[in-house]
């Protein structure tokens, strides 16, 4: 695992940005014999995934890319997609869902505050819990089946968001992520291992980085972080 925890958050920065923060990324994983590449940031993949996917010659995983065929399939009219600036600015939900049903209408909301609510550990203060309803309001305006939380960082909102809308009308595209990658790993015979490790790097501060992790991962058991720029 990689955190760019320097360079975070991704959502406003410039493509130019992406791109070199990306290259430096690949090349490292590459350095350490990675037989794949899971490109899970939501921006990353929205911006710059089509400009390095032919340079390298590795598998790499870019969620929205790999989502958007089940998201499509998800809904028979309106779906709603919350992200960041970055990700609504390059129209890679509304593209990559068309491409499976062109007649689908696709909502985009950019919440740029939202990465910071989860980040500084404000979920439950008065002012994200406004920001969250203010989005959802906005949105829920185009009556949509369902509402996918386009950044990694959304889903830990959904308790704030299930409080105005049914909890089932969220989608958490890591979810169907993860059974992608398993069985295109299982497909192309890239599960075979001999002894399973876990690694994790970061970009810099890795103590707030081990903290802010306790939200999805029990880093308890793990080595000390790695610090890699």
């Amino acid at each position: 695992y990689y955190g760019d925890t320097k360079h975070m958050p991704y959502g406003e920065k410039s493509e130019s940005d992406l791109l070199k923060y990306a290259q430096q990324i690949i090349d490292f994983f590459i350095e350490k014999d990675a037989k794949a590449i899971v490109m899970a940031c939501n921006t990353t993949s929205s911006v710059i995934y089509d400009k390095i996917k032919d340079k390298y010659n590795i598998k790499i995983y870019p969620i929205i890319q790999s989502v958007a065929e089940k998201v499509a399939a998800s809904v028979n009219d309106t779906i709603g997609v919350f992200a960041t600036p970055a990700t609504i600015n390059s129209n890679a939900y509304q593209r990559e869902i068309k491409k499976h049903n062109n007649n689908l209408n696709v909502v985009q909301i950019a919440c740029p505050e939202w990465v910071k609510i989860v980040e500084d550990h404000k979920i439950r203060s008065s002012e994200s819990i406004h920001s969250v309803k203010t989005k959802l309001e906005e949105i829920m305006k185009f009556n949509p089946e369902k509402i996918v939380l386009g950044c990694t960082h959304y889903p830990y909102l959904l308790d704030i968001l299930s409080t105005f809308a049914p909890r089932e009308i969220f989608i958490d595209p890591s979810e169907y992520f993860a059974y992608f990658i398993k069985e295109d790993l299982e497909k192309n015979n890239l599960t075979e291992i001999s002894e399973g490790k876990e690694e994790i790097f970061v970009s810099a501060f890795p103590g707030s980085f081990k903290e802010s992790a306790k939200m999805f991962y029990n880093l308890q058991e793990l080595p000390t972080l790695k610090v890699f720029d």
